[in-house]
């Protein structure tokens, strides 16, 4: 009993657990240095990966003479097999230059074989078995050389990884259709072909006690705020944990607030979206293994924004995110609004519409908010079912589903024809929210609102929504405000937020975001030419 409340105590006050390293990871052959025997060199990797059956390893004979061989091991799963050939072909159609070089005795040996190797791609200089084995892991080919206590590195990385596709989660109808894939070197080639500018910082580092996960952070010197990067720095540095699968462990990790069902960290999957965050001062944070990039700070009104806002007339931008605003009440209230006026408020009901709803729920066994539980709980499962099941009858299931299971559930006299209705709509609007991670809180808060309706009616409803909107005021992303640039108001970044001011209109960056260099454009309207 003791235990679980030390246990408890720990994780809510943010103490770190103290590691147990009776049975460390780290092998201490790991930090010793090569041997000069390329046999041995060889049989200690193959020791270390437990002879596990993808490594590759072999010798190559240059010389027979002086006895001049080549060592190589490497993962088969993590290389690009074609770069590896020609690696090995150019070192033997150049092996009679080699010797000459270094019979010559100007140049070392092992440089020699390093400006050979240089062409096939970044060679680097190993002298411990912890390094090679990183590099192994990162898809580089190892070459020992014989009488030398170190090995050379050579970037062959490759391997099967997906191609550039067009989003899945985030697709708009007009804009670029590229979007990240699970190989994090990929995703940074996409930023820096729309980002050329020296200022685009980026830095590596490895995240997870075992799985040595590549996590880069990348921002924009001059742009972004110097405060907001240190901090996401440090908060990726503090992590401490066996292993990183997908960003979603990041977010968890370095988020501001945990107990809250809004997002405080955006991900995205279009390379446009992250490159117009870091315009604007953001973090991008790049995770290898998963097309989902994080960017940070987050606020409330980027999760109601498109990428395809930002293509289109200003005019269209701005009704679709008015749209999408009211979506979001729909999606939010709909069936809790719908379950306080029939239950408390039937006055606010004109009176034909009212006969028609007390027509319709005559002979209904359950009150409304049974009602609404019940439709909700199985679009639910509906949803839930259809994102599960294969793509060629996830969506007749979810659509079918549905339809039978709403008119069966009518006909059966277990629910009206109008929380059906209701329903359908709440779920429709749930939709048109462009951020899936957004969606999730309305869901949630849903049942809550329901809860509250069924028990105060609307004094319920405005309760819950005062509670709300107290918390999202008081949430922080970064340091930054959730709510700015609305609360704390800012009249100048009033600009983009749920209107969209034409191009030349968004002149300068969020205030809160990046504070220095604020002028992001100087351009005007251009006035109408005078008729002649």
């Amino acid at each position: 009993m003791l235990t679980w409340k030390k246990t408890l105590h720990q994780i809510f006050n943010r103490e770190r657990i103290p590691t147990d390293t009776s049975e460390d990871i780290e092998q201490p052959l790991l930090q010793m240095s090569l041997f000069q025997d390329i046999g041995l060199n060889i049989a200690e990797v193959r020791t270390i990966f437990g002879n596990s059956s993808d490594i590759s390893s072999g010798e190559l004979c240059i010389d027979v003479e002086t006895n001049h061989t080549f060592g190589y091991v490497f993962l088969e799963q993590l290389v690009n097999k074609t770069f590896f050939q020609e690696m090995m072909s150019m070192l033997n159609t150049r092996s009679a230059q080699l010797i000459e070089e270094m019979n010559t005795g100007f140049y070392l040996y092992p440089d020699l074989v390093k400006n050979i190797l240089h062409t096939s791609g970044e060679v680097n200089t190993l002298e411990t078995f912890n390094d090679i084995c990183q590099s192994m892991l990162n898809g580089a080919t190892i070459i020992f050389m014989n009488g030398y206590s170190l090995a050379l590195s050579v970037n062959t990385g490759g391997g099967d990884q997906r191609s550039v596709e067009e989003p899945t989660t985030q697709s708009v109808v007009r804009g670029p259709r590229d979007g990240f894939t699970e190989s994090i070197g990929t995703n940074i080639s996409l930023i820096r072909k729309r980002i050329k500018s020296p200022n685009l910082w980026l830095e590596t580092m490895s995240i997870g006690r075992v799985t040595q996960t590549s996590v880069s952070m990348m921002h924009i010197h001059g742009i972004a705020n110097d405060k907001i990067v240190e901090e996401v720095r440090l908060r990726l540095h503090r992590i401490d944990i066996d292993g990183i699968l997908e960003s979603g462990n990041i977010e968890e990790l370095i988020q501001d607030e945990t107990f809250t069902p809004f997002p405080t960290i955006y991900n995205t999957e279009r390379p446009d979206v992250i490159a117009a965050g870091l315009l604007e001062g953001r973090v991008a944070i790049f995770v290898d293994g998963t097309p989902f990039v994080l960017e940070a700070p987050a606020l409330f009104v980027q999760f109601f924004q498109s990428s395809e806002d930002y293509y289109q007339r200003a005019e269209f931008a701005t009704l679709i995110r008015i749209l999408r605003y009211i979506c979001f009440f729909i999606s939010l209230m709909a069936p809790s609004f719908y379950i306080a006026v029939t239950t408390f408020h039937q006055e606010l009901v004109p009176s034909s519409l009212l006969f028609n709803l007390a027509a319709q729920r005559e002979g209904i066994p359950f009150p409304a908010f049974v009602e609404a539980l019940l439709m909700e709980v199985t679009f639910e499962i509906l949803r839930e079912a259809g994102v599960r099941l294969p793509k060629t009858v996830g969506q007749a299931v979810s659509i079918v589903g549905a339809l039978v299971i709403g008119q069966g559930a009518v006909d059966a006299g277990l629910v009206s024809p109008a929380m059906v209705i209701v329903v359908a709509i709440t779920a429709i609007s749930n939709f048109v929210i462009p951020a899936f991670s957004m969606g999730i809180p309305i869901r949630i808060l849903r049942f809550i609102l329901m809860i509250f309706a069924a028990t105060f009616g609307l004094f319920g409803i405005t309760v819950g929504l005062i509670g709300m909107v107290q918390h999202l005021c008081s949430l922080r992303s970064f340091g930054v405000p959730y709510m700015s640039p609305m609360a704390p108001f800012v009249l100048a970044d009033q600009k983009d937020t749920i209107l969209r001011l034409p191009q030349w209109g968004l002149f300068s960056r969020p205030r809160f975001i990046s504070p220095k260099n604020q002028i992001r454009e100087n351009n005007a309207p251009l006035s109408k030419p005078k008729r002649k």
